[in-house]
């Protein structure tokens, strides 16, 4: 039998502390959240009343509302393009240009974000393009689809290829084989890759202020021109909010992931 190898003092003294240093100042934004006193640093007792404060405050929930629609699109089109990228990349391991492609497309993983900010910033000066919801989506699918592409692309990579072929043995045609078969064994993945993608997109600040137009502000910029003038307490209640939803986008996706992976495993046999 194996033995079961146990945590020693230092190991979990040195994970409690890296958990502490992760989560303890996001748990200090949300108690906060329901201060009741406007000093971030003083205890007033619980309330609600930043909330409140949030909600009657039509500049940010507009912000937030650019943020959740930009996230949404830039997310979508970001998985779809990254996953045909990864599927080519993976399927078409001789194709001409291959190396070109694939280092074009991983370059938003190492590139600072300043300079493919203000690359597209240039590029939609030069098309005279009006900046505003559509080049902030841009700017996010930019950046976001080459995460999906590398989500996508490892699923891709450790999956038996012997079931396409079985598939196409079986009269399929390699689309079909791919729509059948292919398709519901990576969707995990590609779930991974969009709810990756939503995150990233949902708390860009630095490609978004050099792409961004007048009243097309996100949230992170909102948020940012607040700060510099001093933390209020409806910033707690803001971030708050967002905590929540990217917890419930984690919850939402890792049913879906579950339900197809069970699907796809089902369906694989036949």
């Amino acid at each position: 039998m194996r033995k079961v190898a146990r945590l020693s003092r230092f190991n979990i003294a040195s994970l409690a502390l890296g958990l502490a240093f992760l989560y303890l100042p996001i748990l200090i934004l949300v108690l906060y959240s329901f201060n009741a006193s406007r000093l971030v640093t003083v205890w007033g007792g619980w309330s609600l009343r930043w909330y409140h404060e949030f909600f009657n405050d039509r500049a940010m929930i507009e912000a937030a509302w650019m943020s959740l629609r930009v996230a949404v699109a830039s997310a979508t089109i970001a998985t779809l393009l990254g996953t045909l990228a990864a599927v080519a990349l993976s399927r078409g391991e001789r194709f001409r240009g291959r190396t070109l492609f694939s280092g074009m497309l991983y370059a938003p993983l190492v590139m600072p974000e300043v300079i493919t900010g203000l690359s597209l910033l240039l590029l939609f000066v030069a098309l005279n393009a009006e900046r505003g919801f559509w080049t902030v989506t841009i700017a996010h699918t930019t950046l976001t689809m080459c995460f999906v592409a590398v989500v996508v692309q490892s699923r891709l990579g450790s999956l038996d290829r012997s079931l396409e072929e079985a598939a196409m043995d079986l009269g399929c045609d390699p689309v079909r084989a791919f729509v059948a078969v292919t398709l519901p064994l990576i969707a995990p993945a590609i779930v991974a890759g969009w709810m990756l993608a939503f995150t990233l997109s949902l708390d860009d600040l630095v490609m978004a202020s050099f792409t961004t137009g007048p009243g097309s502000a996100t949230l992170p910029i909102r948020i940012y021109s607040e700060v510099r003038l001093g933390v209020k307490p409806e910033i707690n209640a803001i971030c708050t909010l967002v905590i929540a939803l990217i917890a419930v986008v984690i919850v939402i996706a890792s049913l879906a992931s579950k339900l197809s992976s069970s699907q796809g495993e089902s369906a694989a046999p036949l």
